[in-house]
């Protein structure tokens, strides 16, 4: 397949180029244009605008995945404007060239984070109606709405905003296309310095994990799965629809530090401290402005599952490739090269 892929100088589109090079011809749509291995060429996003660059003039392209747009969630909303730019003005150009172009399946990555800042129940599924927080969950919801308001995706076909879809025409001219909008939930790997670089960089050292008595579970996803995912989704007939995305299990903060601990050849440091006093203590961080503050205690120790399900029954596997403990070890290995 001819594949365009947006955001290719990123975590992910870096992958990703690796996982399909040697299957697929790549190439870019990225806001630098420079020489990339496995991509044969790299186009900018106004090579992309119809009235400057006439379309018959680019390669054909069989699928386009857009990863391109700005993470790092905040809540800072002055910020706002540069989340909805990128993420939904850059959605919505890719998407526009997606229809009128001859590719027939169309990548959307979104986020987990644009239908809930924090799981109410024990998991999150596809059906939940979203009530994103803060400028980045709200601009990918916003980009997924324009999707969904210029595409009938399956499984969505009857709500838009409370009315029903009147997209006949579209419907039928469309019906050779496939649209999938992916949300995963945190992303792993080699090479990637986020969160999980974090909490290794305060094992390492030496430094107690005071939360021991919050048992919260969270979902990841290794790279290795995500790309495997993407691969199906291209070479499958899976229907157009929204997908949740993570590994298999859900894991405890206390089991990402036993395995960091592990990789290092450490004991943990778990301190059980009680958990009222922790909660009080964070309250307080909150009146002073401290480090430890009630946002922050919840976003560490909070639970935040979310279901593959759905994912795994579209492309026919009853398990993951990577197991989650096997994936984490992987990226954590990677913080010591």
């Amino acid at each position: 397949m001819n594949i365009l892929i947006t955001g290719i100088h990123g975590f992910v589109g870096s992958n990703l180029i690796m996982a399909l090079c040697e299957h697929h011809t790549l190439y870019g749509l990225d806001i630098i244009s420079p020489e990339k291995k496995g991509v044969v060429r790299t186009f900018l996003w106004e090579d992309i605008e119809t009235t400057s660059f006439p379309m018959q003039r680019l390669p054909h392209f069989d699928a386009i995945i857009h990863l391109a747009g700005k993470a790092h969630d905040t809540k800072n909303q002055s910020a706002a404007q540069v989340y909805f730019d990128i993420n939904t003005g850059l959605t919505r150009r890719i998407f526009d060239f997606f229809l009128e172009s001859a590719a027939r399946k169309f990548i959307f990555f979104s986020s987990v984070k644009a239908a809930a800042d924090s799981v109410v129940g024990d998991i999150l599924r596809e059906n939940v109606i979203p009530t994103p927080v803060g400028p980045y969950g709200e601009s990918k919801i916003a980009a997924e709405d324009y999707i969904k308001e210029h595409f009938v995706l399956s499984d969505t076909f009857s709500v838009n905003k409370g009315k029903m879809f009147s997209f006949k025409e579209e419907i039928v001219r469309y019906s050779d296309k496939q649209v999938y909008i992916l949300r995963p939930c945190m992303i792993h790997g080699p090479g990637n310095k986020g969160n999980l670089n974090l909490l290794y960089n305060v094992v390492k050292k030496g430094i107690p994990w005071p939360l021991g008595d919050f048992e919260n579970k969270r979902s990841f996803t290794s790279i290795d799965n995500l790309c495997y995912v993407v691969e199906g989704l291209l070479t499958k007939d899976v229907a157009s629809g929204i997908y949740h995305m993570g590994d298999d299990e859900a894991l405890s903060t206390n089991e990402l530090i036993a395995l960091m601990c592990e990789a290092m050849g450490k004991k943990p440091h778990i301190w059980k401290m009680n958990r009222k006093m922790m909660e009080g203590c964070a309250g307080l961080g909150t009146l002073l402005h401290l480090p430890l503050n009630i946002e922050r205690l919840r976003k560490l120790t909070e639970n935040y599952v979310v279901s593959n399900e759905k994912i795994k029954s579209a492309l026919g596997i009853d398990r993951m490739p990577v197991c989650a403990t096997d994936g984490i070890r992987k990226t954590i290995k990677s913080f010591e090269e």
